[in-house]
């Protein structure tokens, strides 16, 4: 333990005495490196920033009455302001107006110049995480060689952010509101086309449609019972047909055989009128189990036995009448060929009429069997509509709110930028940062001292202790010789020690004092 503290304490006494050997070696360097360094961040001129702290306010009006139809990233829409406010044609605008770069002006052209402006332009956001969309606001910053010429350029960007910001946020609501508007134009042509086909085809095959099918259904319903209430009406005007004919044989019988009615073959007529008007009162009293004393087949009926009632009186008075003249036997002829005529003209107007109704009754279950067909085309033209009606009324509610966020846009009620911390008048250079960089030389100065001593002495061959003399030679020290000096020689290595001491603690002191200077001037 011992050996190991000895051999370090030589170490450390031996790169002492290299230390104060080569003092010059390394003061020199290490000052003048450090001077120099001082002189050229003092000549260096100063750049002055000016920055401005802008805020992102949202729209006043809350989102859930009015939705914004702008997108709400404000890192793409800040790229896109930064490209138009740093075009070429803006930063030659800015640099005429302020007059900036007259010295590079001498030696530069127009692209320098603006590359140049470029770069003494810094937009910086709060947060430079890009997946984070949620930017609440930015800074806006210009350097330059004079504090008010930074702040002055510095006012401008702001102003142009400011003015860019709300001129492509209306560009953007009207570009939107008018995309929307003519996809709804589009919109409501292609539902007035499908409006157009599901007209045709509801006219083409009206009453075969779906929704007419249960009026079909009354519909045919009814016809039915027409027609039977038809039928029923012709089987009783061809039964009264056959009474008539009947009638009328008998009378023409009577007549011809000069006979008396009671002769007749199967009975005489006042009977067969007695028989007639029994069945018509039957029928009567079946119809009424059916219908009520108001319907137009019983009232008929009701007419047939009055009338056969009143031929049976005319029978029953005129039983016996007189063959020359017969006059009541040709009454009775006449009035029965009467009722013929008006009997064949209801069965040919009933037959007309079960016509017309077994037709109409046709047509109707024509229309039933085809509803099925007429539901799918008649689906797949509604299916089209209301896919076309969706989509119109979609892009109509979209184009009213985005007229709204349009509207908002122009009272310049929606997203907007504030300054909340104006351009500053910067009263400190920005740069160059001279306490730095004369750290930096100091350093370096320090580190070629070192480096020079090192070199020097690994080149020195001569002897300076007697551990050098012992490592020459094979053989061990017996003796020395002190070193013998004269007055005058002692007295000039004094003057050299202290001249040495002088120089190295002036060259310390003044940079010391340089750094200190720049350090307070900041």
């Amino acid at each position: 333990m011992l050996e190991g503290s000895d051999e370090l304490n030589r170490s450390l006494d031996e790169y002492l005495r290299v230390a104060v050997r080569r003092s010059w070696w390394m003061l020199l360097p290490a000052c003048g490196v450090a001077l120099v360094t001082m002189a050229v961040s003092f000549l260096l001129p100063n750049v002055y920033r000016s920055e401005a702290v802008i805020l992102v306010e949202h729209q006043k009006v809350p989102e859930h009455y009015v939705v914004p139809n702008i997108s709400s990233d404000l890192r793409n829409r800040l790229g896109s302001m930064t490209q138009q406010i740093i075009s070429r044609s803006r930063l030659l605008q800015i640099i005429d107006q302020f007059g900036l770069y007259a010295k590079e002006r001498k030696r530069l052209v127009t692209e320098d110049l603006v590359e140049l402006m470029r770069t003494n332009i810094e937009i910086k956001l709060p947060d430079e995480d890009p997946r984070r969309t949620d930017v609440n606001g930015f800074r806006i910053s210009f350097s330059a060689d004079d504090p008010r010429i930074a702040q002055q350029v510095a006012s401008q960007l702001t102003s142009l952010f400011i003015e860019e910001n709300l001129k492509q946020r209306e560009q953007q609501s009207v570009g939107t509101t008018s995309f929307l508007q003519a996809q709804l134009e589009s919109a409501q042509r292609e539902l007035q086309k499908q409006e157009d086909q599901l007209r045709e085809l509801k006219m083409r095959y009206l009453g075969e449609l779906p929704e007419q099918q249960t009026g079909n259904l009354a519909i045919l319903t009814g016809l039915h019972t027409q027609l039977e209430t038809t039928m029923a009406g012709l089987n009783r005007a061809r039964q009264q047909r056959i009474y008539l004919e009947s009638l009328l044989s008998q009378f023409q019988s009577l007549v011809e055989a000069g006979g008396t009615v009671g002769g007749a073959p199967g009975g005489s007529p006042a009977e067969v009128a007695q028989r007639e008007v029994a069945r018509l009162r039957n029928e009567r009293a079946a119809l009424l189990a059916l219908y009520t004393p108001k319907h137009p087949d019983i009232l008929k009926v009701e007419q047939m036995i009055a009338q056969a009632e009143a031929l049976q009186a005319q029978l029953e008075r005129g039983e016996k009448p007189a063959l020359t003249g017969g006059v009541p036997t040709d009454t009775a002829i006449a009035q029965i060929r009467s009722q013929l005529e008006a009997n064949q003209a209801e069965i040919d107007n009933l037959l007309q009429n079960e016509k017309r109704l077994k037709d109409q009754v046709a047509e109707y279950q024509r229309r039933l069997n085809l509803t099925p067909v007429r539901e799918q085309q008649l689906a797949n033209v509604v299916r089209d509509y209301n896919l076309s009606k969706r989509n119109y009324e979609e892009l109509l509610k979209k184009k009213m709110e985005s007229e709204l966020a349009t509207s908002l846009e122009k009272r310049q009620q929606g997203e907007q930028f504030r300054i909340i911390d104006p351009p500053s008048l910067p009263l400190k250079p920005y740069s160059p940062n001279r306490p730095r960089i004369n750290l930096i030389g100091a350093s370096l100065g320090l580190c070629l001292a070192v480096g020079l001593a090192f070199i020097v002495e690994l080149r020195d061959r001569s002897l300076h202790t007697e551990q050098d003399l012992v490592r020459l030679g094979s053989q061990p020290l017996m003796m020395g010789i002190p070193e013998l000096l004269t007055s005058a020689e002692q007295a000039q290595r004094r003057r050299r020690r202290w001249l040495r001491w002088s120089v190295g603690i002036l060259l310390v002191v003044v940079v010391i004092a340089g750094e200190i200077y720049f350090h307070w001037r900041g």
